[in-house]
């Protein structure tokens, strides 16, 4: 015969300090940020976000060199401008880390641990899409930085006219992070499989500038210069691109923009559009997974 004996431990509560909803927030932002560059994972994780940072370094390195030797004011890159040259290496950014914030949780289905604590299903997704917003405008708003600094150092002149198209390139950088954020995360969101979900994103990316890019060509060559302006609101790049020229005061860097103030207040609203509703959709998406 063995015995058996019970020990009554208690029941400990916790005294210590509630940090509350915004400590839950900004902890889900700083992990999905960090992860978004592979930081706190495995070094393989780490190679194709810093390999295409460093990517869309070198131009901007290059244009302030040849500045540097050349002084013709040519020579260095239209700041509006660089986003849309590096586009392609943008869209890959964005194609490899979106699945890594957006798709993981949903195919090993660990959304429900997420929300057995106290976080809210719209700060789950804020905190997801901020992070990659954030990702995106760092690899944007670097390469754009080195540019001006790299003017100024080189004696770059009009110093004045030069900030305020600096600034007028961030705000443009920003509106590229949360569109392309808000539509990467959509897209991952509805690939549990990391490999499906960036051949998804690219094909998006890439149908859409195909796309358009043949309407235009089309519409160029027919004079019709109204509707190859319209049709770059179907693709993300051209769509901020029409922001900068009408709104901000920017050069053109590509083939159509949309006609007059309306064509870039049109564009904004579509900004928003995308934006917020990509909101509801992973908001939908994640409350979802998390009830599976």
């Amino acid at each position: 015969m063995s015995t058996s004996t019970i020990h009554d431990i208690g029941y400990r509560h916790y005294d210590g300090r509630r940090n509350g909803r915004a400590y839950v927030l900004r902890s889900l932002y700083v992990h999905n940020l960090r992860a978004a560059f592979g930081l706190g994972r495995p070094a393989r994780a780490k190679v194709m976000p810093f390999l295409l940072a460093a990517i869309m370094l070198v131009p901007a390195a290059g244009s302030v060199a040849a500045f540097a030797f050349s002084k013709e004011p040519d020579a260095l890159i239209r700041y509006s401008s660089y986003v849309n040259i590096m586009q392609v290496i943008v869209a890959i950014f964005l194609a490899t880390q979106a699945p890594v914030l957006a798709s993981r949780e949903v195919r090993f289905h660990v959304i429900p641990l997420y929300f057995s604590r106290p976080v809210g299903h719209l700060d789950f997704v804020l905190a997801k899409g901020a992070a990659l917003a954030t990702a995106l405008l760092t690899l944007m708003a670097v390469p754009v930085t080195v540019l001006y600094l790299g003017g100024l150092i080189t004696k770059m002149p009009d110093s004045g006219e030069q900030l305020l198209k600096y600034l007028g390139a961030l705000v443009g950088c920003l509106l590229y992070a949360l569109v392309l954020a808000a539509i990467g995360m959509v897209i991952a969101a509805f690939t549990p499989r990391r490999g499906f979900g960036v051949a998804a994103v690219i094909a998006v990316y890439l149908i859409s500038a195909t796309v358009v890019g043949v309407i235009q060509g089309i519409a160029d060559a027919e004079t019709n210069f109204t509707l190859q302006g319209w049709a770059g609101l179907f693709t993300p790049f051209n769509l901020v691109d029409i922001v900068q020229v009408r709104l901000l005061g920017a050069q053109s860097s590509s083939p159509g923009v949309a006609p007059g103030v309306g064509g870039g207040v049109v564009a904004l609203a579509l900004c928003a559009l995308i934006v917020v509703g990509s909101i509801a959709v992973l908001y939908r998406r994640f409350r979802k997974a998390g009830l599976s």
